[in-house]
């Protein structure tokens, strides 16, 4: 997390342009060029959302297994389609990304189940492949249980809130998958950021920055920070994720199941 403060980013901002800052009294009744500058601050964390989905401040968790995934549903016999998030009430809840290419089914850390686990990979599929291919052979699923068995496949529901499994699963198993949270806005003068301090300096501000002198039709302060933030987020990128990965593949800690 950050040591800066929603707050500090607006005032950093409104000193560079001559503003008068905010103070915890003032700031949730701020208008004007404060309140612009209170919601650029989200609107550049938005912004860094859509430059990477999968930044690792915003992964589910950090503690389940991470050959496996970051999170888990386990499933119900008899039962095909899930909720991704299980605690989302709607799409302002749902994940923010989750990778399809790497669902996992596993029985281990399911009650009752012993060694060995089962472990195999779900192959993903379109609904429009599922039901193309493997429908009509599972069309007695829902009714019989004959024909109920270990999953095979994931399947994407359309709307990307749900995966269902093929064929039905028979038992319970453990469903892991990776995902990542919607980047959350900042609400209050004393909230802070997700992400190390050494980012808002870098990445945050000059976005900020950016939306400021844009407002202020400052063309050529506003294009020096749209380069400093160009610079930031790809070092950013390269420190959190694409140097991770390959300091993680050379040292072997990257298996795949």
């Amino acid at each position: 997390m950050s040591t800066s403060t929603y707050m500090d980013v607006v005032n950093n901002i409104l000193v560079e342009l001559n503003e008068v800052k905010l103070t915890s009294s003032t700031f949730s009744n701020a208008v004007n060029i404060q309140e612009f500058i209170k919601n650029a601050v989200n609107r550049a964390l938005y912004d860094i959302n859509q430059e990477h989905y999968q930044w690792p401040f915003l992964a589910v968790s950090t503690s389940t297994d991470p050959y496996l995934g970051n999170t888990y549903i386990e499933t119900v016999a008899g039962t095909r389609w899930y909720l991704l998030n299980s605690a989302s009430t709607g799409v302002d809840d749902d994940y923010g990304y989750v990778d399809w290419e790497k669902f996992t089914l596993t029985t281990e850390g399911v009650d009752g189940e012993v060694s060995p686990y089962t472990v195999d990979s779900l192959a993903p599929v379109s609904l429009e492949k599922w039901k193309m291919h493997y429908a009509s052979t599972e069309a007695k699923d829902e009714a019989e249980d004959q024909t109920r068995g270990q999953p095979q496949r994931v399947i994407r529901n359309p709307d990307g809130r749900y995966f269902g499994l093929s064929p039905i699963p028979d038992k319970v198993y453990r469903v892991y998958f990776y995902a990542w949270n919607q980047m959350s806005p900042v609400v209050n003068y004393n909230d802070t950021f997700p992400f190390q301090e050494q980012y808002v300096q870098s990445v945050l501000i000059p976005r900020v920055r950016y939306y400021a002198w844009a407002f202020k039709e400052n063309k050529d302060r506003s294009l020096l920070a749209q380069e400093d933030w160009k610079k930031g987020n790809r070092r950013m990128r390269e420190q959190l994720i694409d140097d991770k990965a390959k300091r993680e593949f050379r040292a072997g800690t990257i298996r795949n199941i």
